[in-house]
């Protein structure tokens, strides 16, 4: 099937219809109207956050909470509307062309948040798309799921990162129909990372369309934090690349990158962007500066890949179990929910270190977990010392050491 001409004729016909909806570059309405900030002062506990999803702490970056709180006092807080009518401006413009940039896609589309966006974007193709037959990844957020779902779209899902699977099921579909297979490269859960290339051949081999949620990759991977597909030289074999502002770039926002076509479908005919004020302005700057950063930065991921490989070499050393894993995201493996809460709120507690517990139905029964994100911003003193209060709290709970 051409796709590329079904979005291209879908897109002929709503004009057509008169329905088309042109968006415009909008100019900025600055006007001097500073907004006072009030201070509240009290009594503040330290405590050190070990499962943020800031993963590299740009959130806290000086560039991005200056660019955020100046581009406020100039263009207001919100976006006064929708994209549709009113809500979109030109620093919106500007991040979409940024975002494309970083991906290598003649275009990007901005939503609210990147659950929105996977929503969105997989409910529209799902439910367009011509006898549309979804193949979903057994471990997909959810997210992915509820746009799957929404879509009404036949669906098929896979055995989590099997190609092999993923051929066998294919070909057993009939001849005939889009197909569009939505797979993650970082799995947030385990930290593990997709066969990318091998399920972009089984694509290719049957002539089906990809989405790939890189939430959990962007900023992080890559020369200039375009994410796995970037780091491995893929993005250009993927049909639409997902990815957050939310994440490793700090601030607030979900989006797609694709061919302009794909990116005018969905920006036509998806509720979720249609029918949603947009991203606040400022925010949208806030996002900019800090991809156009990591664009051009190494340090923030050198950083954080080197305090990632100093937690597990800790951790090992006390023996505290951690799932093995190619990413950033350290998993320590607890196996009861109970205990998971204890540890969770006694670290809290008396350690001032605060970490999640992770449990069903988030991952399965018998698998809980503290899932750990180790950021730039932490130092080698706060990695000893988390460390430390596992391997004490480890022998309270009497609970299994990993084997040397």
């Amino acid at each position: 099937m051409d796709y590329q001409a079904f979005f291209e004729d879908a897109l002929q016909d709503l004009q057509s219809e008169g329905n088309y909806r042109v968006f415009a570059e909008l100019e900025r309405n600055v006007k001097d109207a500073p907004r006072a900030i009030q201070h509240v002062e009290g009594k503040k506990r330290p405590v050190t956050v070990w499962c943020s999803n800031d993963y590299l702490g740009m959130g806290k970056s000086a560039l991005v909470r200056e660019t955020v709180s100046q581009m406020a006092l100039e263009d207001g807080a919100g976006a006064g509307g929708t994209r549709n009518i009113s809500g979109t401006a030109h620093l919106h413009v500007t991040l979409e062309n940024t975002l494309a940039e970083l991906h290598g896609k003649e275009a990007a589309l901005l939503f609210t948040s990147g659950y929105v966006s996977n929503w969105a974007s997989l409910s529209t193709l799902g439910s367009k798309l011509p006898d549309c037959t979804i193949l979903s990844d057994a471990k997909n957020h959810a997210s992915m799921i509820e746009g799957i779902r929404s879509s009404k779209a036949k669906k098929v899902i896979w055995n989590h990162n099997d190609p092999e699977d993923l051929d066998r099921k294919l070909a057993a579909l009939p001849v005939g129909g889009a197909k569009l297979i939505a797979f993650e490269s970082v799995y947030s859960m385990d930290g593990d990372i997709s066969p990318m290339a091998e399920i972009l051949d089984v694509a290719e081999k049957h002539g089906a369309m990809t989405y790939l949620d890189e939430v959990h990759a962007v900023g992080l991977y890559g020369p200039r934090g375009g994410g796995i597909a970037e780091r491995e030289g893929l993005s250009d074999r993927v049909t639409l690349i997902e990815g957050t502002l939310a994440k490793a770039f700090g601030v607030l926002g979900g989006y797609v990158a694709g061919s302009a076509a794909l990116c005018d479908f969905i920006r036509s005919f998806a509720s979720g962007f249609i029918f949603t004020t947009a991203l606040p302005p400022a925010l949208a700057a806030g996002a900019n500066a800090s991809v156009r950063h990591l664009m051009n930065s190494d340090m923030e991921r050198m950083r954080q890949c080197r305090n990632v490989a100093r937690l597990r070499a800790i951790l090992d050393r006390h023996r505290i179990p951690h799932m093995d894993n190619p990413s950033h995201i350290v998993p320590v493996m607890v196996g009861d929910p109970f205990k998971a809460k204890f540890l969770s709120d006694t670290l809290l507690e008396n350690y001032g270190i605060y970490v999640q517990p992770i449990n069903y139905p988030t991952v399965a029964k018998g698998t809980e977990r503290l899932r750990i994100t180790p950021s730039p911003l932490h130092t080698d003193a706060d990695i000893d010392h988390l460390a430390g209060a596992l391997s004490e709290l480890w022998s309270q709970c009497a609970l299994s050491r990993a084997v040397a």
